[in-house]
This record gives structure tokens, C-alpha cells and sequence, in this order.
């Protein structure tokens, strides 16, 4: 049972995962992030889940990492931190990941919600880098996702002055695919998710790691990568389900083959 989080499978193909440490404002530790990997093995294992919602609460989706954890360690300590393996584990989960961020994404929380696939915000998130005020900079992927998301200029900005953004900045940046009123942004990001898990599950998983190539590697690299996935994809039958679905306009029943 995980101390840190709340999981919920709410039927659909869709589970809702919550952080949970409001009294840090969900400040990330060693064993948040475990349970967190451990919580996306789970939903990756499990054929019922399709599409998995993260959030936090209305004061904060995550502030950063906990620095009393960081003060507590060494050097060393921080080279090898096991950290670093959940984020691995976090990075490789294949399912669509929604993030529904409201308060402070800051360090560690901006870092983890770009981890997610697509970002729904609330008007109050705020997005931020501000490790540089701590004499360290990111180190969670983000001097590397963070200007492939929102360009050099603004990232640059952004990690070197500390300085966070809000929401609608974020929108036009596009860090996040939408914003709206804090109280409906789990709702908006739930009501995605059950139009997502509705798609192919074969589909959606070659889909997300062909979008995802298109961030880190060469056009001709990303094409091939495309060409294989949908010739995978003409070879099953929940492509021909989806053609007669359309065909005799009704809803398409999936069986991820």
C-alpha cells in the first residue's frame, strides 16, 4: 500500500493516480518516486488500464523535490541516487500519461509533469525551473525537455533566472495543451482520458512512441520509425474492426490485437 500516493482504477480503461504529501506540497522524495514507478508498473501490466491521470491537489501538483532529503545527502549520495531509477521507470511507462497540474510544477514537478504525454492546467498552475537559486541546476530531464517543449529562448530563461510561468504562458509555449478553471482540471483531463482508452491499445502505444521519437531524433529516423508501426498496425485486426465500425456506424470494439 503506498504512503505517498492514491491510486484509483475508475473503470473505462482509466486510473487516476494522486499525490499525496500536501503538507510539502507534494514535494518528491526517494520513496514518492518509488511508489510513483511502482504505481506506472502496475497500471503497465495491468491489459484493463489504458490511460493513466497524475495530479496533485488545487496548492500544488509537485514543488520540487524535498529539500531536506537533498540536504541530507552527500555528494555521493546524490550521484547514486536511486531517484534516478524511478525516473528511468517513469520515463519508459508506454501508456498514455495525462497530467492534470494545478499550483506550483516547480524543479522536479515541471519535470515530472513533462514527463506526461499531455498537460491539462488549471488558470492558477504555475511552471517553473528554479534550481539555479539553489546553486544546482535540473537534473531530471529538464535542460532537456524544456527547450524541446518550449524552445531555447524561453527555457533558457526559464532554468537560468529560476523564474517560474504561468499557466497561459505555458499554453502559448506549449508546455500544456490546455488550461482551464482550477476545479475542473482533474474532470477535463479524466474526460480525455476515457476518449483516449476508447482508441486501439496497439495503436495508441506505437502512436505515443512515434510521436516521442519525433523529439530526439532525426526526420528520416522518425519516418522509418512511422512506416514500420503502421504497417504493424494494417496487420490486425482491430484496424479492420475500426474500418467496419466506420463503415457501419457504430462504435468500434477493441481487443488490442
Amino acid at each position: 500500500m503506498p504512503q505517498h500516493l492514491a491510486v484509483e482504477t475508475l473503470g473505462g480503461g482509466v486510473r487516476l493516480i494522486t499525490l499525496q504529501r500536501p503538507q510539502a506540497l507534494n514535494a518528491l522524495t526517494t520513496a514518492l518516486l518509488a511508489e510513483l514507478a511502482q504505481a506506472l508498473a502496475e497500471a503497465e501490466a495491468d491489459p484493463h488500464t489504458q490511460v493513466v491521470v497524475l495530479t496533485g491537489n488545487r496548492k500544488a501538483f509537485a514543488a520540487g523535490a524535498d529539500l531536506k532529503e537533498m540536504a541530507e545527502r552527500d555528494l555521493t549520495g546524490i550521484l547514486n541516487d536511486p531517484r534516478q531509477s524511478s525516473w528511468e521507470q517513469i520515463r519508459r511507462f508506454s501508456k498514455p500519461l495525462i497530467a492534470a497540474v494545478n499550483g506550483f510544477a516547480l524543479g522536479g514537478g515541471c519535470e515530472l509533469a513533462m514527463h506526461a504525454d499531455i498537460i491539462i492546467a488549471g488558470e492558477d498552475a504555475r511552471f517553473g525551473q528554479p534550481e539555479i537559486n539553489l546553486g544546482i541546476m535540473p537534473g531530471a530531464g529538464g535542460t532537456q525537455r524544456l527547450p524541446r517543449t518550449v524552445g531555447k529562448s524561453l527555457a533558457m530563461q526559464m532554468v537560468l533566472t529560476g523564474e517560474a510561468i504561468d499557466a497561459r504562458h505555458a499554453l502559448r509555449a506549449g508546455l500544456v495543451s490546455e488550461v482551464t478553471q482550477p476545479e475542473l482540471v482533474v474532470e477535463r483531463a479524466l474526460q480525455l482520458a476515457r476518449l483516449i482508452a476508447g482508441k486501439a491499445p496497439l495503436a495508441l502505444r506505437l502512436a505515443k512512441e512515434a510521436l516521442l521519437k519525433a523529439m530526439d531524433t532525426d526526420l528520416a529516423s522518425g519516418l522509418r520509425l512511422e512506416r514500420h508501426a503502421f504497417t504493424v498496425l494494417a496487420g490486425t485486426r482491430d484496424r479492420e474492426e475500426g474500418i467496419a465500425a466506420f463503415q457501419e456506424k457504430r462504435p468500434a470494439q477493441f481487443s488490442g490485437h
